[in-house]
Order: structure tokens, then sequence, then C-alpha cells
């Protein structure tokens, strides 16, 4: 009782896939530097894995499960996939299911990349630009209140963290 359809045998309507398989036109291989690297980092870990550092780009794992901070809110800002071609290695961390099979990622975290450029104008706004806005709410807030109890002839006392805020500073940060 044999059964032609479970034969392992290439036959002759079957070609061999090696012949099929496109040629690799770059070089794929991870060095054993690279291997060594992998493997002392993996006594570092945490629950995610640290992104490689990929030259012109910030990296960053995002998550699949905020509704306020979606993935594709993300993608209108900027930000890529990182794909297994783009960091040699990772192939164990691509996902086998889902929307986003194919791509990196961990559980509901997935590997994003973002322009340098980019990144830097986002943390110059989050966290000079804000924040210095914030800062002249509260200057005009208690100049507000300095007028407010000069004109009824009372006396407002202003502390130390008080009297800088307001100064104007320029942005300076290190994104390395």
């Amino acid at each position: 009782m044999t059964d032609e359809r479970l034969n392992k045998s290439a036959g002759t309507n079957r070609n061999n896939r090696a012949m099929t398989d496109r040629a690799v036109t770059q070089n794929r291989e991870v060095t054993e530097d690279e291997r060594v690297e992998m493997f002392r980092q993996s006594f570092f870990q945490s629950s995610l894995p640290d992104l490689p550092k990929l030259p012109g780009w910030h990296c960053c794992w995002l998550t699949t499960t905020n509704p306020r901070d979606s993935i594709q809110m993300r993608i209108r800002l900027g930000y890529e996939p990182v794909k297994p071609e783009d960091v040699p290695g990772w192939e164990y961390a691509t996902l086998k299911t889902g929307d986003w099979q194919g791509f990196i990622g961990v559980n509901e975290m997935l590997a994003f990349k973002l322009p340098l450029s980019l990144y830097e104008k986002y943390m110059t706004e989050a966290h000079h630009n804000a924040p210095m806005r914030e800062e002249e709410k509260l200057t005009d807030t208690a100049d507000f209140l300095e007028q407010q109890a000069k004109s009824s002839k009372s006396r407002l006392t202003v502390g130390d963290g008080n009297l800088e805020i307001g100064e104007h500073r320029d942005a300076q940060f290190d994104i390395s």
C-alpha cells in the first residue's frame, strides 16, 4: 500500500530548490568578533535585547498594544520597522506570525528605526522647546501675581528656584 503523493524524490516534475534560489549579492556572514559581542551582550540583556547601532539611525522598541501611541502613528512620524536584512545575525528575532511577520520583534514589541536628524529634532522639541514654553507660562503667571501684589500694596517673595525660570537657554544634547 504505497501512495505516490508521499514520494520524496525530485522526480521529473520537480526541480531541485537549490537551483532556483536567488543569488546572494552581499556578504551576510556574521564575523567571529560580532558573534563574541552577541555572546557578551547575552549576559547583560533584560527582557528586550539591546538593538544594534545603525549608522544614521536611532533604534528603539515600540509596543503594538498601546492605542494612544500606535505603530501607525509612529510610522506617520517617520519611524520604519527594522528588517532582518538591516541587522545580520538577528534572524532569530523575527516574528513568525501575525501582522508584523518577518520583522524583528519580541512578543508585542517591534524594533523600529528613525533617521537620526529627525530623532534629534523630536528630542529638542520634547526636552527643550516644550519645557521652555511651560517655563514661560510659569514666568507669565509669576509676573501677573507680582503685578497684582504691587497693585494691592502686598509683597510677593520669589524663591531661588523661580529666579532661573524663564531664562533662555540653548538646547545642548549628547545623542551619542
